[in-house]
């Protein structure tokens, strides 16, 4: 798609991306970015275009589908990005007047060659503004799959999932919660004044997670403390991980999928020079990340190896651990709003294969597992067969190592998350933070 680098045109290709390569958005955005030359704020725009184009693309679907004559589907793949990115603009968009979001489609159109449709692209956006009020919505209680699908901005696959699992209403409410752009949110470093920072980027302490700030009004990035390691960008939920190792100074670690790095750093925090954080993760390309972010937090006892954590360890000396972290590749069914395209990438076909990959970390850490040690899973993920489900199977074969009450390892206001069996669950439309499984499990 060869058109001049506007915020719009740069939000077009990442759309087309996503649909027809299955790329992972973040990354396509980066790197769209890095090669044009918008200012700060043509930056910002094109990724509200992206993301929110992306979040709310089961809605805006519909509502063309409400002012087409034929099958949204069949529309070139191009162009059905295009009008999405145009109705985007129509629909949630107030500062963006109507006539120019559509006169900036149409002359996208024209500029990557697509002349031939440009009066399609102005009389289908002219339309959607006119009769987007008027299109009705399917009832959740008459069609909850369809309600799910379309005001829910959910595959079909994953509208049945969720219906099953959660029944409609707490679907629905996570599905809204979905398509809600995630505060900014990070985790102070022990050595950093949590109170000075709260006050310079303009936070609120975390409701669940004792370093945390989050609904950020500054941005951390653009703040001295970042270059000076003061504190890492992440999520409330995925702050609580870390916490269930209960890892104490001088204490081994091994995070079997450590990238980026965030639950890694934080134990590195906790063990302090000491003890010793050994971070595996499968992809070469991703572990330059953990060792970029922990020199700019100042950790120099994190050991980065590249390692298949579902076939062995392959360290040489100690042979067993008392702490393990698994916080497993999924789904992400619980971080859509923070990974939009997720939803559209993901087939129904990837959740039990990721079970499986999911099984086999488990199954390869306990052999690592000291006796009376601790074994920490988690996933970002709401959906039962990789919760639930893969625990369950996993104890069944492994009659050596049973489930530990997470709570007291957590502050007392993170208590409300511990459900009946010991484990933790974070869930967007429940807690503001993502969505999160995590369960104890100690070799007895």
């Amino acid at each position: 798609m060869k058109v001049a680098p506007t915020a719009r045109s740069v939000a077009w290709h990442v759309l087309v991306r996503v649909e027809r390569d299955r790329a992972y958005a973040d990354l396509a955005l980066h790197a769209a970015l890095r090669r044009s030359d918008l200012d700060r704020r043509n930056r910002a725009l094109a990724t509200e275009l992206t993301y929110g184009s992306l979040r709310l693309r089961g809605r805006i679907d519909y509502v063309l589908q409400h002012v087409l004559d034929r099958e949204f589907e069949k529309v070139d793949l191009r162009l059905r990005n295009l009008l999405r990115l145009g109705c985007y603009q129509l629909l949630f968009c107030t500062g963006i007047r109507d006539a120019a979001a559509v006169s900036e489609s149409v002359e996208l159109a024209k500029s990557a060659g697509l002349g031939h449709a440009a009066g399609f692209v102005n009389a289908v956006l002219r339309q959607a503004s006119q009769k987007a009020g008027s299109a009705r919505f399917p009832d959740l209680e008459d069609d909850p799959v369809g309600y799910l699908m379309h005001w829910g901005s959910l595959p079909h696959w994953m509208a049945e999932r969720w219906l099953e699992a959660l029944g409609g209403l707490e679907a629905a409410k996570l599905a809204e919660a979905s398509l809600r752009s995630p505060p900014r949110t990070i985790r102070v470093s022990e050595s950093a004044d949590l109170d000075r920072v709260a006050k310079r980027l303009r936070g609120r302490p975390c409701r669940f997670a004792p370093r945390g700030l989050t609904q950020l009004r500054s941005d951390p990035v653009q703040d001295p403390g970042f270059r000076r390691g003061e504190f890492a960008i992440q999520d409330e939920a995925s702050q609580l991980i870390p916490l269930l190792l209960g890892a104490e100074p001088g204490d081994t670690v091994v995070d079997c999928c450590a990238a980026p790095g965030g639950k890694a750093f934080q134990l590195a925090e906790q063990v302090g020079p000491t003890g010793e954080i050994i971070a595996f993760d499968l992809h070469a390309n991703r572990l330059s990340l953990i060792r970029r972010e922990a020199r700019r937090l100042g950790l120099s006892n994190v050991r980065v190896l590249q390692r298949d954590a579902t076939q062995n360890f392959d360290l040489r000396g100690a042979q067993r651990f008392r702490r393990i972290l698994i916080d497993a590749p999924c789904s992400g069914s619980g971080v859509l709003r923070r990974n939009p395209d997720a939803r559209w990438r993901l087939q129904a076909e990837d959740v039990p294969r990721m079970a499986e990959r999911q099984l086999a970390l488990l199954r390869s850490a306990a052999r690592y597992l000291d006796e009376g040690g601790v074994l920490v899973y988690s996933v970002c993920s709401v959906d039962p067969e990789e919760t639930v489900g893969v625990v369950k199977t996993f104890l069944e074969s492994e009659p050596a190592l049973r489930r530990d009450d997470v709570a007291p390892c957590l502050p007392e206001s993170a208590r409300e998350l511990v459900d009946e069996e010991g484990a933790l669950w974070c869930l967007p439309h429940r807690h503001g933070c993502d969505g999160f499984f995590a369960v104890r499990l100690v070799r007895t």
